[in-house]
C-alpha cells in the first residue's frame, strides 16, 4: 500500500487535542492487586522505530498509546487508552451519561474516577452501548455497580442476543484464537506486542453486562436522556450485527461507534466469527453522511481520535465509505470473472487516492483479509476446484508433502533456503509442513519460529504481527496463549445475562454426540421465576429443547423421565459451575446426572501451530 507522507502530523495534533490529564499511576488492578491494565507498558513507543517493527505500525502505536481524559467538545469527554476502546462521557442536566463502558469493571471505574477528578462527582444517569461487542459493554458494572439506582440503558435492537450469542456458541475456540490476534501472551516491547491497530491491547478484568432498558429500533429515533437530545441511526451488519451511530444536535457532534475509525477495519476478525457485510457497511456510512454531515463539527468513535471540522468529517466519512464499497464490489467483480478469494487478495489494490490516506491503512484489518472474507460470505469455503473438495487434514497432508520432498530434514533445508532468499511466505508453508509431519522436530520448530518472527516484524498490520509472533513463541515452548474475552460462559458477569434458551443451547453444544447415541431421555425444567417449562429431549446424540408457558403439564410426547423445579440462578450454576452465585441443587444419579455426564468441556489451549 502506498504510504501517506511521513511528515503528516495532522493525526498527532488531533490525538492530542483537548487533553486534560493522564491517569497517574497508569496501572489498574483488581481489589486483590491483580493487574488488569498497564498503559506504562507501552512507554517504549516514544523511541524511534526499530528494525523489528513496520514504521507505519509504529506510528499507529504511538497514536493509540496515548492515555488520559480528553475534551471532545463542550460537555463531551473521552477517557482514552485505559482499555482497547474508549469511554465517552456526556454531561447532562443532573449527571453524566456513559457511552461504551469498556471491557472490564476495573478499567471502567478508573476511567469514571479520572473524569470525576476533573469534572466533578457527577452521578451516572444513563448508559449507552454503541454495539454488541464485549469491549463496549463489559465494564458496565464499574460505572453502575450493584446496588446503584437503576438508570436507562440504551442499545440497538437485537443487542442482547448478539452480545453473547457468538461468544456463547464458539467462545472457547474464539478465545484461543483471539490470544493470537491480540498478542495476549506476548511481551510488550519493540520485539513483541506493540498494539493491535485499534488500540494497544484489551484489559483482563471482570466483565459484566447490564441488560438494555430502551431499544433503538429505527433510524431517526430520537430520545432525551438526562436532558441530552440524541438522534439515532441503526447500522446493523456493518462492524457489528447490532450497532448504531448517533448525533448530538445541540453539541453538533456525532458518535460513529466503531463504524469509522482510523484504520481499515475487518469484516472477519482473524479470531473468527460471522462475516460482516461490507456493502451494508458502506451504505450505512453514506447514510450517516447524508443524515449528519451538514450539522456536525466533531465526529468521534469508540476507538482512536476525533475529527474536527465539517469538511474534514465529510471527507473522512466519504473515504471510509468508498474504502468498504470498493473492496466489496471489486472482489465480487473478480469472483464473477472466475478468480478465487486467494487470487483476488494477491492482485486487488486500492486506488492511489484511497491508499495515500493513513486511516485506510490495514492496521487492524487488511485488504487481503477483507477480500477473502467477502469471497467466503458469498461463495463459502469451496473454491470450485475438485482437488480442494476432499483434501487430507493438515497433519496427514503434511506427512505426504514431506515424504514427497524427501523427508523432514530435506523439507527444513528447503524452507531455510527460501527464507534466506527472502521468500518468507513459501518458507513458512514448507516449514509448517515439516512441523505438522513431525511436531517434535526441534530444528523444524526453530526454523519456522524464525520465519514467523521475521514476518511479524515486517507486518504493517498489528493483528498479523501478533499472530506471527504468538505462533513463534509457542513453537519455542511458550505456554499456549488464551484470551477469555471471547467466551461468554467464562465470565460470570456475562453468563448471568444469558437467557434460559441460551443456557440450554450452550449445554447442547457440549453433548458428546457419539457417547450419547444410544441414550434417550426427556426432562422438564420448570422455572417459577419465569413461570415457564422447558422440555429437554436427548435423542440420537442431539439435545433439543422447547418452552411452554406455566408449570409442567401432560403433552402428546408423554411423561418426562424427570421434572425439576429450580430458579434461573440455580440452572446457571448447574450448567456453568465457574459462574456459581448460589448453591446448586444436588445432582442425583438418574436422568439429570446421565445428561450432565455426557457434556464435555472445551480445551482452552488446543494446538494451533502444531497438529
Amino acid at each position: 500500500m502506498t504510504a501517506a507522507p511521513v511528515d503528516d502530523h495532522e493525526d498527532f495534533a488531533d490525538a492530542d487535542r483537548g487533553f486534560i490529564a493522564e491517569l497517574d499511576p497508569p496501572r489498574i488492578t483488581t481489589d486483590d492487586g491483580r493487574p488488569v491494565w498497564d498503559a506504562a507498558a507501552y512507554g517504549f513507543l516514544a523511541q524511534n522505530c526499530p528494525d523489528t517493527a513496520h514504521e507505519s505500525l509504529w506510528r499507529q502505536g504511538r497514536l493509540v498509546g496515548r492515555q488520559g481524559l480528553y475534551e471532545v467538545t463542550d460537555g463531551i469527554y473521552q477517557a482514552r487508552g485505559l482499555d482497547l476502546a474508549h469511554m465517552t462521557l456526556v454531561e447532562g442536566d443532573h449527571g453524566v451519561i456513559v457511552v461504551d463502558p469498556l471491557l472490564s469493571t476495573e478499567t471502567a471505574a478508573a476511567a469514571l474516577e479520572l473524569y470525576r477528578k476533573y469534572r466533578g462527582d457527577r452521578p451516572v444517569t444513563g448508559l449507552i452501548y454503541t454495539h454488541s461487542h464485549a469491549g463496549h459493554f463489559g465494564g458496565a458494572g464499574g460505572v453502575v455497580p450493584a446496588g446503584h439506582d437503576p438508570v436507562p440503558v440504551l442499545a440497538p435492537a437485537g443487542f442482547l442476543a448478539h452480545a453473547v450469542g457468538e461468544q456463547l456458541d464458539a467462545g472457547p475456540a474464539l478465545s484461543r484464537r483471539a490470544a493470537f490476534t491480540y498478542g495476549t501472551a506476548l511481551p510488550k516491547g519493540p520485539d513483541g506486542q506493540i498494539g493491535c491497530g485499534l488500540g494497544t491491547t484489551r484489559s483482563t478484568g471482570t466483565r459484566t453486562l447490564i441488560p438494555p432498558t430502551v431499544d433503538i429500533t429505527r433510524t431517526g429515533q430520537e430520545e432525551i436522556l438526562d436532558g441530552v437530545h440524541l438522534v439515532f441511526q441503526l447500522t446493523p451488519d456493518a462492524e457489528a450485527p447490532a450497532a448504531m451511530n448517533f448525533g448530538f444536535p445541540a453539541h453538533r457532534a456525532l458518535c460513529l461507534a466503531e463504524n469509522a475509525t482510523h484504520t481499515l477495519h475487518t469484516v472477519l476478525p482473524l479470531y473468527g466469527g460471522a462475516v460482516r457485510d461490507s456493502r451494508a457497511w458502506a451504505r450505512h456510512l453514506d447514510e450517516a453522511l447524508a443524515l449528519f454531515g451538514d450539522g456536525t463539527e466533531v465526529a468521534f468513535a469508540s476507538h482512536h481520535w476525533p475529527t474536527w471540522g465539517k469538511d474534514r468529517i465529510r471527507a473522512f466519512l466519504a473515504g471510509q465509505r468508498d474504502l468498504y464499497a470498493y473492496l466489496h464490489d471489486q472482489t465480487l467483480r473478480l469472483l464473477n470473472a472466475g478468480y478465487t478469494g486467494t487470487e483476488i487478495a494477491e492482485q486487488l489494490r486500492l486506488p492511489p487516492a484511497l491508499a495515500r490516506v493513513w486511516s485506510h491503512h490495514g492496521y487492524y484489518g487488511s485488504v487481503s483479509d477483507h477480500v477473502k472474507a467477502v469471497a467466503q460470505r458469498y461463495l463459502g469455503w469451496f473454491d470450485g476446484n475438485p482437488a480442494h473438495l476432499w483434501e487430507h487434514p493438515p497433519a496427514e497432508q503434511a506427512r505426504r508433502y514431506v515424504h514427497a520432498l524427501g523427508g523432514v530434514e530435506a523439507t527444513v533445508n528447503a524452507g531455510k533456503r527460501y527464507a534466506a532468499d527472502g521468500d518468507l511466505r513459501f518458507a513458512a508453508t514448507l516449514l509448517n509442513h515439516a512441523v505438522f509431519a513431525d511436531p517434535h522436530n526441534v530444528r523444524a520448530r526453530r526454523a519456522l519460529a524464525e520465519v514467523y518472527e521475521r514476518l511479524g516484524h515486517g507486518a504493517e498490520n498489528a493483528v498479523w504481527r501478533n499472530v506471527y509472533l504468538t505462533g513463534a513463541g509457542e513453537l519455542r515452548g511458550a505456554p499456549a496463549a488464551r484470551d477469555d474475552t471471547q467466551d461468554a460462559t467464562a465470565a460470570p458477569g456475562l453468563a448471568r445475562a444469558l437467557t434460559v434458551d441460551q443456557l440450554l443451547d450452550s449445554l447442547a453444544l457440549r453433548i458428546d454426540g457419539p457417547r450419547a447415541w444410544s441414550t434417550a431421555l426427556t426432562l422438564d425444567l420448570y422455572l417459577p421465576d419465569e413461570d415457564r417449562t422447558w422440555r429437554l429431549t436427548l435423542s440420537h446424540g442431539a439435545l433439543t429443547h422447547r418452552a411452554s408457558p406455566g408449570a409442567p403439564a401432560p403433552t402428546a410426547d408423554g411423561s418426562p423421565d424427570l421434572t425439576l423445579t429450580l430458579t434461573k440462578p440455580q440452572l446457571l450454576d448447574l450448567l456453568t459451575p465457574h459462574a456459581r452465585t448460589e448453591p446448586a441443587p444436588p445432582v442425583e444419579p438418574g436422568p439429570l446426572g446421565t445428561l450432565l455426564a455426557l457434556a464435555t468441556g472445551p480445551d482452552p489451549t488446543f494446538p494451533v501451530v502444531t497438529p
